[in-house]
């Protein structure tokens, strides 16, 4: 049986490339939508094995279609798709359970095989940005902040605040309560010295945590 595929995007000619490179290929296009609540309408309607979805959309953003098209179908796949390689985008697609991240510009054969992993239950390659996100937001240690006597959680809050995660995203990623968050930034911020989390962020970049 054919991957049954929708495509979510607000641009004609994304659906028109998408399409073409999948044709004459054991996937079928069973809907097409333009928004996010048509994308999850339709996910339910059709239950789709996959869909491939914009992460900039107009309204509903990418990420909040994606948690609702899990949450009306579980047991489809979901392939963020965006015009950049945004870390803080790709964090938040991991954290509400895309399977993968692919930029507009990746080839047929990329799409293909993106695909393929996806419908299969296959993690990305540890190569790929997606896979390094992902681990990175669940390491703990570090060595080279040792002399700022953060914890093995703090220095994970820490790569978050990096990615540029709220503290909601935040206490979703590392299920702990937004309180919990809180304390964790507070300590990070007096043990840094740092003034607020922007600049705790900045340096975390600086520092190469991410």
């Amino acid at each position: 049986m054919p991957i049954t595929v929708l495509i979510v995007d607000d641009h004609e000619l994304i659906h028109n490339g998408i399409s073409s490179m999948l044709s004459e290929t054991n996937t079928e296009i069973i809907g097409n939508a333009y928004d996010g609540e048509n994308a999850v309408r339709l996910t339910e309607e059709l239950r789709p094995d996959l869909v491939v979805l914009d992460v900039s959309l107009v309204g509903m953003s990418g990420v909040e279609t994606l948690e609702r098209i899990l949450m009306v179908s579980p047991t489809t796949k979901v392939i963020m798709l965006s015009t950049f390689a945004n870390p803080t985008y790709i964090a938040r697609s991991v954290i509400r359970g895309a399977s993968d991240y692919l930029v507009k510009s990746a080839g047929r054969g990329e799409l293909l095989s993106t695909i393929s992993r996806a419908v299969q239950g296959i993690e990305p390659p540890d190569t790929s940005l997606f896979s390094r996100i992902k681990e990175l937001m669940s390491r703990r240690k570090d060595k080279h902040l040792t002399t700022y006597k953060l914890t093995n959680r703090e220095v994970q809050v820490l790569r978050h605040l990096g990615l540029g995660l709220s503290n909601a995203e935040i206490a979703t990623s590392l299920a702990i309560s937004i309180e919990t968050v809180k304390e964790h930034v507070q300590n990070i911020l007096r043990k840094t010295n740092a003034s607020d989390r922007t600049q705790v962020a900045v340096w975390a970049v600086r520092e190469h945590l991410i």
